[in-house]
């Protein structure tokens, strides 16, 4: 039926992107990486059309630039363009829970909470094992549960993206360092204990201390 193979391709074309997104937050394909389409399909195995698709969708997500007559390459990220990242998100994230708190608490039932802290807990221990391949994916998904307790899906896609950008610019500096063991923000749980008690300001201040853990740490890489 024609509409399965429109299912097949759209499916094809979430699991390529979603494939392709993992390479460039792991720093596999790097910044400044610049590829064509057919490098892509001949590579997955796939026809190009549903890798077109995907790569514009990183493009729209802010990770790929199209470049005239010669395909794509990953998005280059400045110092300057991290700090601006932290400041957007230190922002919403203060500003979500200032305006919607009453709505977050809410929202963190017994079961949400449950399934955010296995979230918080993987991403913790990986943290704190200095394992950052491992971390990264918890870390993300934590976040992704933990915003979208306000309600708002405009506010979660946003910090995601962001989060996915800052992971971007931040991998390869931390890949220089020998041993991470101790160096990595795990305050995850202590988000989630902070919720399930509902202290709204405790939670502020947690947020607070992991933005101001991120810029610390990425200046002392970069300095």
């Amino acid at each position: 039926m024609a509409g399965s193979e429109a299912v097949k391709r759209t499916t094809l074309r979430s699991q390529i992107a979603d494939a392709l997104r993992e390479e460039v937050i792991a720093g596999r394909l790097p910044a400044g990486r610049q590829f064509t389409v057919k490098e892509i399909a001949e590579s997955y195995g796939v026809s190009a059309t549903p890798v077109r698709e995907a790569l514009l969708d990183l493009c729209s997500q802010g990770l790929l630039d199209v470049e005239l007559h010669r395909g794509y390459r990953v998005r280059e990220f400045s110092y300057a363009d991290f700090l601006d990242m932290v400041e957007a998100r230190t922002m919403m994230l203060e500003g979500m829970f200032r305006h919607a708190t009453e709505q977050a608490m809410t929202a963190a039932t017994p079961p949400v909470l449950a399934s955010v802290r296995r979230r918080a807990e993987e991403a913790s221990r990986a943290a704190s094992a200095g394992d950052l391949d491992i971390l990264i994916g918890y870390d993300l998904r934590f976040w992704r549960e933990f915003a979208a307790l306000v309600g708002n899906p405009y506010i979660s896609d946003f910090l995601d993206r962001v989060r996915v950008q800052c992971w971007v610019f931040m991998v390869p500096l931390l890949r220089r360092v020998a041993d991470l063991r101790g160096r990595l923000w795990c305050g995850h749980t202590e988000m989630v204990d902070a919720l399930a008690r509902r202290e709204a300001a405790a939670v502020q201040r947690i947020v607070t201390g992991y933005n101001t853990h991120a810029m610390t740490l990425i200046k002392s890489l970069t300095a």
